[in-house]
């Protein structure tokens, strides 16, 4: 019996490369279908505020402009006599990528001991929410939660954006589009382009990714005093991305929170340290 020939060994190369490349091609087309799966991890039923905590909170159902109904929780501000004469300030609170609006509610007392206010919006698609999100979803969410901040009383003065992880890209985003005493975000990214690359270095994520949130590129056009708060120990979102924020915002601070990782910011005082930035902006 003869051994293997040329062109037995070319032809055995080439279905390997054959076969290959459909694993390939299914890969890539496995992640372009479930790619918001990974991004927006949605999470459970709608939310009890007593359950959470915060049993005080005026539970609120936001339209957005597409018609998607949101839920969502508001706390006033300190004071009375209506929002013209309370001092305080009103968080737009946009929540990363995982769990729901009950998940931040510790932050509700902290923004009160302040004399601060809140509201808590919850994400389509996220907390019993109809609707898929996705980053124009989400912008439409946000805008939507500003205006009924707005139809509320409470100029542009006082309210302040903040967003956190993943809910930093459309806090990016509105903040260009419209008036706010300031923007906080904590942990944000440059781009979802920038992370897939990291996640999926392998993937032509240029041409796959239809979420891109491209916060480096938007910052330039918030006005508004913007800080930046990142963990030291992010093993997420590189504190670089923080840093390439804040230096590229037209008024931006960076503030490293020694110690901190990505989800646990709130456990090293970030909701102080951005009462203090706000109050103190000039």
């Amino acid at each position: 019996m003869g051994g293997l020939t040329i062109s037995d060994v070319m032809r055995w190369l080439l279905w390997a490369v054959v076969v290959l490349g459909v694993l390939y091609g299914a890969l890539c087309g496995g992640l372009y279908v479930l790619q918001r799966r990974f991004i927006f991890v949605s999470a459970g039923g709608r939310p009890d505020p007593v359950a959470a905590g915060v049993a005080e909170v005026e539970v609120l159902t936001i339209r957005t402009a597409d018609g998607v109904a949101l839920n969502a929780w508001f706390r006033p501000p300190a004071g009375t006599g209506g929002p013209a004469a309370a001092g305080g300030k009103v968080v737009l609170f946009l929540h990363g990528n995982a769990g729901t609006i009950a998940h931040r509610a510790p932050r509700v007392p902290a923004f009160a001991a302040a004399g601060w206010g809140v509201l808590l919006l919850e994400w389509r698609g996220y907390g019993g929410n109809p609707g898929e999100p996705s980053e124009d979803g989400l912008a439409r969410d946000a805008r939507a939660a500003y205006d009924v901040v707005r139809a509320k009383g409470y100029g542009p003065e006082r309210i302040v954006i903040w967003g956190e992880s993943l809910g930093t890209g459309p806090a990016v985003r509105l903040g260009g589009e419209v008036a706010a005493a300031a923007v906080v975000l904590e942990a944000p990214f440059t781009s979802m382009i920038e992370m897939a690359r990291r996640q999926y270095p392998f993937v032509p994520v240029d041409g796959l990714l239809k979420d891109r949130f491209e916060s480096l590129r938007r910052i330039a056009a918030v006005t508004a005093p913007v800080l930046v708060m990142h963990g030291s120990e992010d093993r997420l979102i590189p504190n670089d991305m923080g840093r390439a924020i804040a230096a590229a915002a037209v008024r931006g601070r960076f503030v490293l929170v020694p110690g901190a990782g990505h989800n646990n910011l709130a456990e090293f005082g970030v909701v102080r340290t951005g009462i203090d930035f706000v109050e103190g902006v000039k």
